[in-house]
């Protein structure tokens, strides 16, 4: 090959590559209004592909009609009730801050059992009692900090039903992705393996499932699993505002909080606000314990399972995912420490080419 037909080759592949790249750029720019919802659409899909399996056996094989009557389930078992509180919150919110502005806003008395919250009942009724007796004084002095709770109030409302909306939407993409997840999961499966080799790029991608799985049931599942277990102990041991707590419960438990700030204050309250008995109260201590410990023995069993990593290096990465990203950093952060990991360790166990040659005399 001349110099002038080595020229003209390197300069074709110099504008080959850039139109590509302008290529690449301009789809990143088209999709990237919907890369959130897409992205938690494909959580959402992996996570209950296998459910979605199952299902699909049962009903001969139609992988649509499993997808479609799963995705209905989970919005009418779970969407109805969150529909229903988000728009009685809503419009709460919007009723009380048009009476702010309107002038009408009265402060309520409050209720006796106030008084018997953990911690802060006791103060939180006395403040709010003096509020009551003399509301249209109260508002008046404190007018600018309601102003801006209120509008903070108006704008967290709106985010609520935002976000309802946008996970109503994943779920139903997630749908159709579970319906074809065949020839999806056969495409995703091609392009790693194009990207990272046959056998590296096949490992690879079962890494980010299992992953995406581990977290899930790990992280989310245990502590859905504790919110439920504190909430049946809240309302059988009669502490107030159990569901409240219970929903604290389940949002400080994704983001691994120690269960102890609900433990510690409900026993509290049993021993010191409660007319219970001495054996109900030592039955109800043993149960918020066991309750608070129960995350201890769940993720060993939930968290890593079926993961080629250790389950701290897959903690580690949810935690520092979701500090440095959201909710969606739990998977995120989890996959890519996963994965490299996986490359660290598979770089470091390599034996080189000539390492099993003896040296030349």
């Amino acid at each position: 090959m001349t110099g002038e037909q080595r020229s003209g080759s390197v300069i074709e592949t110099v504008v080959q590559v850039t139109l590509l790249g302008l290529l690449a750029l301009a789809c990143a720019h088209i999709v990237s209004p919907f890369a959130s919802l897409l992205l938690w659409a494909l959580i959402l899909a992996v996570t209950l592909n296998p459910l979605n399996d199952r299902l699909a056996g049962v009903l001969g094989g139609r992988r649509g009609r499993a997808a479609a009557l799963l995705v209905v389930l989970i919005l009418a078992l779970v969407g109805t009730p969150t529909v229903l509180l988000t728009t009685s919150l809503a419009s709460d919110v919007v009723t009380g801050f048009r009476a702010f502005e309107a002038g009408t806003l009265s402060v309520p008395t409050p209720n006796d059992s106030v008084a018997g919250w953990p911690v802060i009942g006791p103060q939180l009724h006395a403040a709010w009692t003096e509020a009551a007796a003399d509301s249209t004084t109260f508002i008046a002095e404190h007018r600018q900090q309601l102003r801006s709770i209120a509008r903070w109030a108006m704008g967290a409302a709106g985010s609520s039903v935002a976000t309802l909306l946008f996970f109503t939407g994943a779920f139903i993409i997630a749908g159709v992705m579970m319906a074809y997840a065949e020839s999806g999961t056969g495409a995703l499966e091609r392009l790693v393996r194009r990207a990272a080799g046959e056998e590296r790029g096949q490992r690879l991608h079962t890494l980010s499932v299992a992953t995406t799985r581990s977290v899930a049931a790990g992280v989310v599942g245990v502590a859905f699993i504790q919110a439920v277990l504190f909430g049946a102990g809240f309302l059988l041991a009669g502490i107030p505002a159990a569901g409240l707590l219970a929903l604290a419960a389940l949002i400080l438990g994704i983001v691994q909080l120690p269960a102890l700030v609900f433990t510690l204050p409900a026993i509290a309250w049993l021993w010191v606000g409660s007319d219970h008995g001495t054996v109900a109260n030592v039955a109800f201590t043993v149960y918020f314990l066991a309750a608070g410990l129960a995350d201890n023995i769940l993720k060993p069993l939930l968290l890593g399972r079926g993961v080629d990593a250790p389950m701290p290096v897959i903690l580690l990465g949810a935690i520092g995912g979701m500090v440095s990203s959201g909710l969606m950093g739990l998977f995120t952060g989890a996959v890519l420490l996963a994965t490299g990991y996986q490359l660290l360790m598979a770089w470091v166990d390599r034996v080189p080419a000539d390492a099993g040659r003896e040296p030349a005399c």
